[in-house]
Parts: structure tokens; sequence; C-alpha cells
């Protein structure tokens, strides 16, 4: 394990990376010459993704030559099964930043044997610098925050997210969204999960859970609210598994709750695919 300088030093190296890497998103914001589709209906990808890629990940590699990596873009360097492992979203809200839609972020986040333990997450349009390691505690724009203390649903605010190929499976949550809805004060639709993270970790969001995710869009986020006091776990509340894709986030006392709500929901039959 890490000593509490290691740690600090990871998370400034990953501090240094998403504020350069969010240097290039503000470059390129609403001056966009290249949006393109990965494969898949709505999976954007643009100029500023891969500059700010590279920019995160030259930084890095710096200082940790090393280390293994796995990015949205480039893929994977190295072994996922390394002890240190950075899994980087370059610009996490593509089709948000796309659309001059100001919810999107730089997320930078280091697995130590495999469980995040630094994460950074940069909104560079907003100015919104969310930091934590394990054990430092999390911070939003250099000041310490803490989930919030909401202990019933009908008072909550939560938020998810949609997977891209929600149009080919009925494992989407159409049906958990309006079932959460109907329950709660609202469930908002951010588009940008590590932002998500962040505000369930600042406390402005109560919770937080979706599907279809990768470990960058994960990795800083969930650190981020562990150090600020929440939960994070399975849909079922078992042990959090990165590379599982999906994930509830907690300020704690709305947890189970909310995973017990979401054993509950059957798929809406209308968005089987046909």
């Amino acid at each position: 394990m890490p000593t509490t300088e290691e740690l600090q030093q990871f998370l400034d190296i990953a501090t240094e990376a998403a504020l350069t890497g969010g240097a290039v998103l503000q470059k390129y914001w609403k001056n966009l010459s290249s949006i393109q589709e990965k494969g898949r209906s709505g999976d954007l990808v643009t100029e500023a993704d891969q500059a700010s890629e590279v920019a995160v990940l030259t930084v890095i590699k710096r200082h940790f030559s090393d280390h293994a990596i796995l990015a949205e873009e480039s893929g994977q360097l190295g072994q996922l099964d390394s002890p240190l492992l950075w899994a980087i979203d370059p610009l996490d809200g593509t089709t948000n930043y796309a659309h001059g839609y100001p919810l999107c972020a730089v997320s930078i986040g280091l697995l130590v044997a495999g469980v995040p333990m630094v994460g950074v997450v940069y909104n560079p349009i907003l100015g919104d610098l969310y930091q934590a390691a394990k054990g430092l505690g999390a911070t939003h724009n250099r000041q310490p925050i803490q989930v919030s203390k909401t202990a019933q649903l009908s008072n909550s605010l939560l938020v998810t997210g949609f997977a891209y190929d929600r149009r080919e499976t009925v494992d989407n949550n159409y049906a958990e969204f309006c079932h959460l809805t109907h329950l709660t004060q609202g469930v908002r639709r951010g588009g940008s999960a590590s932002v998500d993270l962040a505000h369930v970790a600042s406390g402005c969001l109560d919770g937080y859970w979706e599907r279809g995710l990768s470990p960058w869009d994960l990795a800083a986020g969930v650190v981020l609210v562990e150090e600020a006091g929440g939960l994070v776990s399975a849909y079922d509340g078992s042990p959090f598994d990165i590379y599982s894709g999906r994930l509830v986030a907690t300020n704690g006392p709305l947890h189970q709750p909310i995973v017990q709500e979401l054993g509950h929901v059957q798929p809406f039959p209308q968005f089987e695919p046909k």
C-alpha cells in the first residue's frame, strides 16, 4: 500500500494532469472542427478528446513512466492487473461538450491493486476542481466536502445516466428512472458520470446509479464519494467491481433504500429490442 506521502504525490500529479488536459478543453470549447461517432449511436469523439488525452498522458508518463494506463481514446498501456493503474477519461461528457453544454470533465483515477485510491475530476468550463485520495479526504476547489445528510428518499435528489447501447438492450434503466422519479424530489440526467459522482460527493445530489460504464468513467469519482463519507456498491449492495460497468453511489443513509427499490423494478417491455 502506498504511504500517505506517496498518495499525496499521486494526487498532485493527477491534479497537474487534469489541469493540463482541462486547458486543452478550454481551447477547443465551442470551437470544434471534427465530431465523429465511434461506431455506436451517440458515442462521440472530437479532436478535443484526443488532444486532451495526449496532454494528460504526457504528464503522467513524465512522472511515472513505469505505471500502467487505461485511457478511453488510446486504450490499454501495460497490464490491467498492474499494482498501479491510471484510469483516464480526457473528456467525460463528450456529447455535452460537443453541444456546448458545460457539464463535462477530465477524469483521472489511480487504482492500487485494483482499488480506486486517487481521484481528480476537473470541469474547466465551470472551474470546478474535485480532488481526493484514500485517507486524505475530498475537496472542491481546495475546500473540504462531505456528502449530504438526506435520510428519506422522498426528500432526495438523485442522478443517473443512460448507456450508449440503451436502444439495443432491455438492460437499460428507463424503468428505474421513472420509478425513482416517482419516489423522490427528482432524478437528473447529467451526462457525465464523473461529474455526477463529484456532485454526490459534494452533497448537492444524494445518490447516483448507472450501468454501461467503463473504469475511466468511475475510478476518480468513486474515490471522491468514499472520501466525502459516502458509500459505493454494486446494484445489489455487494462490493463494487470497477469492471462491472455499473454502480450505486450514495450519501450513506439512502444506500439501502435505493438498492432495494432498484431490485423491485422490471424493465419496460415496450423498449425491448426488435
